[in-house]
């Protein structure tokens, strides 16, 4: 099974949010409306529900639907550091293949019956089958009930991503009646810390939720009620928040200063990043590409600080690197590597022995036109000749990768060997045959990231960060920023992998 993307459609859906949007009006609720009051929580979403399915729900804007009703096993922290759940502690063995899991049993599903080991049991195995879910468990043999209140996860292999991703959305427990009976998808049943309300609910246009009496963990949870609209349209999504019926919103950067004059609280935290995806480092597809000096030159011929100033309206950071900026392995000095000088390009494309340019062929979609011209700009100044294919999205996911570069928005991980398994080393959408092993600076960094343990690998994963820059594995542009906007005595924490943080981030205060 090959591994998905962090939110692929989340991630390509930022970057239309990243410029505003026009016309639309803010939604009329049906029935009695939102929730009134200190105590509610009204959240604008940009999507609607993937799947109330956790097998197969996306993990981008699916997080505060799918925290509501369900617990995870584990969460993150807003630095992507696994903390517990419903999972209180774990511990891993000495020879890395099993984590032992203790799981709380004061938990309770909204259908009445216990959140027990055999349940936790039932829905890992569910979740490691899912289309979608299946990314997180991939090095997993079995699971096993150990006793009452210990599950062991049996691993093929040493894996240190599996804790981030169940974390990060992949790991939470369903009522074992709902697996079999696979009502999953229209009626969640979890023991999270609110039930939905399918009476007043509106698929696709609103969701409410009632609150559940002494839920286990109800002081991460303050709200006593709980809505979430799904608006694309920015424009609605900003009214509805003017007129107080949506308290929290996945924002447009375009807003941010009436949403200061409005005195609301703004969140801002690196989300994902624009560039040239390369997946031809050897000249496989076009000869060029297989030297450094191209990729280097593709990388000194673009403004990165221009074009997040004219597509995402200044809302990022000009880098020439993959892992998030803040984070403990972006280096700040490195930025600078590729600072654009189109006349040291095209001497490097001279060195290279293409002093007249060369030909090549990139696929083009409308979701990323916004991009195209100064793409077009930059590589005509260059030389390089770029035939456009054009087509619509979903065809452009699917033959994308099929070509020697293209330009994307991939999203972010806030865990840092995740960064380097789904940018550099495991099959992706974008990455189908990654080809790092070929290349013989990159090949032995990446064996030391995964041998390396604690400090010793956070080391390798620097210097490998460093030797993906030198080595112009892509022509990153810049990482854009999410932006959100809440009320007066709201706080919401943005967590990089999350396009909306799930709802423990958002908080009285």
């Amino acid at each position: 099974m090959k591994r998905m993307p962090l939110a692929l459609a989340a991630a390509v859906a930022a970057t239309l949010a990243l410029t505003s949007c026009s016309g639309g009006t803010a939604p009329s609720p049906s029935g009695d409306g939102s929730a009134a009051g200190p105590d509610a929580l009204n959240i604008g979403n940009f999507l609607d529900v993937t799947s109330w399915d956790p097998s197969l729900a996306d993990i981008g804007f699916d997080g505060p639907y799918l925290s509501a009703v369900y617990d995870a096993l584990v969460a993150l922290d807003a630095d992507g550091k696994p903390i517990p759940s419903l999972a209180t502690d774990w511990k891993v063995s000495d020879d890395d293949l099993t984590i032992d899991l203790d799981i709380r049993t004061d938990a309770k599903f909204s259908d009445g019956s216990a959140v027990d080991v055999d349940a936790v049991v039932k829905s890992l195995d569910y979740l490691k089958a899912g289309a979608r879910s299946g990314e997180a468990y991939l090095n997993v043999s079995s699971f096993e009930k150990v006793d009452d209140d210990t599950v062991a996860i049996h691993l093929t292999q040493r894996d240190d991503t599996i804790l981030y991703l169940m974390g990060l959305g992949r790991s939470y427990v369903m009522s074992p009646a709902s697996i079999d009976a696979g009502t999953l998808g229209k009626e969640p049943i979890g023991s999270g810390p609110y039930v939905l309300d399918s009476a007043t609910s509106v698929p696709g246009a609103e969701y409410h939720f009632t609150k559940v009496k002494d839920h286990w963990d109800a002081k991460t949870y303050p709200f006593g009620e709980l809505s979430i609209f799904p608006i694309m349209d920015a424009t609605a999504r900003h009214n509805a928040m003017l007129s107080g019926q949506i308290d929290v919103q996945y924002g447009d950067v375009a807003n941010l200063e009436q949403a200061k004059q409005q005195n609301w609280n703004v969140a801002q935290r690196v989300s994902g990043w624009a560039g040239l995806v390369i997946t031809d480092h050897t000249g496989a597809k076009n000869e060029a590409l297989g030297k450094l000096e191209v990729r280097q030159a593709l990388n000194y011929a673009f403004d990165g600080a221009a074009i997040l100033a004219a597509v995402g309206s200044g809302a990022g950071v000009a880098t020439n690197q993959v892992f998030p900026d803040g984070g403990d392995i972006n280096d700040a000095s490195l930025n600078d590597t590729y600072k654009v000088n189109m006349d040291k390009a095209k001497k490097l494309l001279a060195d290279a022995g293409y002093p007249d340019g060369f030909s090549i062929s990139m696929p083009m979609s409308p979701i990323f036109e916004q991009w195209k011209p100064a793409a077009e700009q930059a590589l005509t100044e260059l030389g390089v000749k770029v035939t456009w294919d054009n087509m619509q999205m979903p065809d452009y996911q699917l033959n994308a990768p099929n070509y020697p570069m293209f330009i994307s928005f991939l999203a972010m991980d806030g865990n840092d060997v995740a960064t380097v398994q789904r940018q550099v080393t495991s099959v992706q959408w974008f990455n189908p045959a990654p080809d790092y092993a070929k290349n013989d600076v990159i090949a032995p960094l990446v064996e030391k990231v995964q041998t390396e343990r604690g400090d010793a690998q956070s080391a390798a994963i620097e210097e490998l960060n460093k030797a993906l820059v030198d080595q112009a594995w892509w022509s990153v542009w810049y990482q854009a920023n999410n932006t959100y906007y809440s009320a007066q005595g709201i706080t919401l924490q943005p967590v990089v992998g999350m396009m909306f943080p799930t709802l423990r981030y958002i908080t009285k205060g």
